[in-house]
């Protein structure tokens, strides 16, 4: 899914030129990748129950194939956002699924690190494109590039396929209980910590690229360089994981990692040592993932997680969705390179008002 999501913003500069489209449009690309799960992560969880999770993820990684297919034989936005809606309503279904499975898994295990080890998954992903689709699609094309994340989809499907388990032992999994408004709200801003934190990543890893290429590098070079802030997570978020299940104040990760991740970003377009600054901004982006995913687990009852994270899923995907596009339109309105960078330092300050909120209700 990580692969996938990052292609295009990976070789935008050659999808700019061949499609003839704007950065603008290269943000809703991306962002058009998660608007799907903004109508089928709620209902995620019935349709986990009625079809079963894994038969889910498998349908989830066919359509990642056969909308990566799509998207390669594009000529112009129209069929390439089409492309990017059927492989993204199969990413929600991989996304969504696999929550449930972890959780399930390790309910009553280290749930945290659990979480943050199947989290860093995404950023391998991501990792991946950024450092070898620029020069892939230099040599070959944007195109090829494209068709490769359809073979890892397919790769996935038969390892799923081969290798996965239902839990031994699976308690009730009743119907999602009806959620009580309180439940809902940790429901709601427990995304918005999620999928803020998260979107403003994302908006770093896909623009930066192009802001190192303004300043005279290569694409593969400017993949290369950024994709420092996604190899440092392999490790820094399964630590994060560990810390949040030993520290009796997880939430100090969030907030601290936050802030210092807003510093980071803000001050990357100044810096001669985008290498470097690559480097700090995968470190400060290990602390929050393990802490922030557990937040709902730990404070809905098995009933309810299962509506809840569904709303959680809903919430997440819409910031996914805007966040990107929202980005492009800066840069090109603004005419610089850096604009969408500044904007990804101010929205990663906005979870921790959103963590504050989730404590408050809480404890109600």
């Amino acid at each position: 899914m990580g692969i996938q999501f990052q292609s295009i913003a990976s070789v935008a500069p050659l999808v700019v030129s061949d499609l003839r489209i704007s950065y603008g449009q290269i943000g809703w690309l991306m962002g058009l990748y998660m608007l799907p799960g903004t109508v089928i992560a709620y209902p995620g969880g019935a349709l986990g129950r009625r079809f079963g999770e894994r038969r889910l993820v498998l349908a989830g990684l066919a359509l990642m194939a056969v909308g990566g297919v799509a998207t390669a034989a594009s000529d112009g936005f129209a069929l390439a956002a089409t492309g990017r809606v059927v492989s993204g309503a199969g990413g929600v279904l991989l996304n969504v699924m696999l929550t449930r499975m972890v959780a399930d898994w390790f309910a009553e295990r280290e749930l945290a690190t659990a979480m943050s080890v199947m989290l860093t998954s995404w950023p391998v992903g991501i990792g991946i494109t950024l450092a070898t689709f620029g020069a892939l699609a230099s040599a070959e094309s944007w195109r090829f590039a494209v068709h490769v994340t359809v073979v890892a989809s397919l790769l996935a499907f038969l390892l799923m396929l081969a290798l996965y388990r239902d839990p031994p032992r699976r308690e009730a999994r009743a119907a999602g209980s009806p959620l009580t408004s309180r439940d809902a709200w940790l429901s709601v801003l427990a995304g918005i910590v999620w999928g803020l934190f998260n979107a403003s990543y994302v908006v770093f890893l896909s623009f930066a690229p192009g802001f190192l290429v303004s300043r005279g590098a290569t694409v593969a070079a400017a993949g290369a360089v950024t994709s420092l802030a996604i190899w440092v997570t392999l490790g820094s978020v399964p630590l994060g994981g560990l810390l949040a299940d030993r520290m009796r104040r997880p939430d100090l990760l969030t907030v601290v990692g936050s802030l210092l991740g807003m510093i980071a970003l803000l001050i990357f377009p100044s810096t001669t040592m985008p290498a470097l600054s690559c480097f700090l901004v995968g470190v400060l982006a290990g602390g929050p993932p393990g802490a922030v995913m557990a937040l709902l687990p730990k404070a809905l009852t098995p009933a309810a997680l299962t509506t809840g994270l569904g709303v959680y899923y809903t919430v997440f995907y819409f910031a996914m969705t805007v966040a990107p596009g929202v980005a492009g339109m800066l840069r090109d309105r603004t005419e610089s390179p850096a604009a969408p960078i500044v904007f990804a330092g101010a929205l990663i300050a906005v979870p921790i008002l959103a963590l504050a909120a989730f404590r408050r209700v809480e404890r109600r």
